[in-house]
């Protein structure tokens, strides 16, 4: 059976949207994914993301280096209403899980249920991890993306890893 794999990824820009779905939706043409996806699930376009988490609070995902011109763009969109939108991108770190046993390895420190007929490819949540809270998406079949606030990184790996061992 095929491995599988935690890797950590290449840092990133993030930055917490809190909005109204109107107001987000005026956001959309300056961060180049349509805001805001449906509640729980992600939205993305070449290097961007953005996460849907609850009814008014949006991760946005970018590459490395964007946050200042993101942060410009987005104040400079007329109209956009009241909204917060905070750079965290040196306080989260995140790995990549693939594999065909990646939701069982998750299933390991994860309460929720990652089958893909009730977490299918697109959804995201927040959740915890033994006892780290984490965002969990699930970007394919068989692949998961996870944020983590970077002090907690070295706990989640090694839970991780743990789990990893218990399946092999």
């Amino acid at each position: 059976m095929a491995e599988t794999i935690i890797e950590t990824l290449p840092p990133g820009t993030r930055l917490a949207l809190r909005a109204a779905p109107e107001p987000a939706a005026r956001l959309s043409g300056a961060f180049g994914v349509v805001l805001p996806p449906p509640l729980l699930t992600a939205a993305h376009g070449g290097k961007r993301a953005a996460l849907r988490l609850g009814p008014d609070d949006i991760l946005l995902l970018a590459e490395e280096g964007a946050a200042a011109s993101l942060l410009q763009a987005l104040a400079a969109v007329p109209g956009a209403g009241p909204v917060s939108l905070t750079d965290i991108s040196h306080g989260q770190i995140a790995l990549r899980i693939t594999g065909p046993q990646a939701g069982e390895l998750l299933n390991e420190g994860c309460p929720l249920d990652l089958d893909p007929a009730t977490f299918p490819p697109g959804a995201c949540t927040r959740t915890l991890f033994g006892k780290a809270g984490i965002v969990l998406w699930r970007t394919g079949a068989a692949v998961f993306h996870v944020e983590v606030a970077r002090s907690f990184a070295p706990y989640l790996r090694a839970l991780l890893d743990e789990a990893a061992a218990d399946l092999a």
